[in-house]
């Protein structure tokens, strides 16, 4: 009976910490994931397109808000390059919430709301302040969290 008491003791001692190592793990994970979108929005901010593909995976997906896209981070610099150097010059990007679901420890569903100043038209004109939301997967190698897939839509101001 003795042992069979330390034995159970030994157990939950073990599946206490084992949930601690989790609840420590998420919490680094999350923390790493913002600071992918914290770059996300830097490097957008800074209008720089190497920069802004640096946050995705080599195979990532990406679609913008018109279901243009490209794939891979190569082209997803490319992509975004002649926009950095006009529509998007003096736009500013923020992230005003978002929402991690982690599907498995190294694949996380990620929901980021935006708001977007300072983009002009395609006549050259100041457009309205935007918001948007911008759907990521986003998978872990080691623990470097990168985007893998990414969607991008505007949202109506009315909502």
């Amino acid at each position: 009976m003795k042992y069979l008491l330390i034995a159970l003791l030994f157990l939950m001692i073990s599946s206490n910490s084992d949930g601690q190592t989790n609840d420590t793990t998420r919490a680094k994970d999350e923390e790493r994931i913002k600071r992918v979108l914290t770059d996300f929005t830097d490097a957008w901010n800074k209008h720089d397109a190497k920069a802004f593909s640096n946050v995705f995976a080599e195979d990532a997906d990406f679609t913008n808000v018109i279901g243009k896209g490209s794939t891979g981070r190569n082209e997803i610099e490319k992509f975004h390059a002649p926009g950095f150097a006009t529509r998007w010059k003096d736009s500013y990007q923020k992230i005003t919430q978002s929402k991690i679901r982690f599907i498995k420890p190294d694949v996380a569903a990620v929901d980021a709301w935006w708001e977007m100043t300072g983009i002009k038209g395609p006549d050259g004109q100041d457009m309205p302040q935007r918001k948007g939301l911008l759907n990521f997967i986003m998978t872990r190698k080691s623990e470097t969290w990168l985007i893998t897939v990414m969607h991008n839509m505007d949202l109506s101001i009315s909502q």
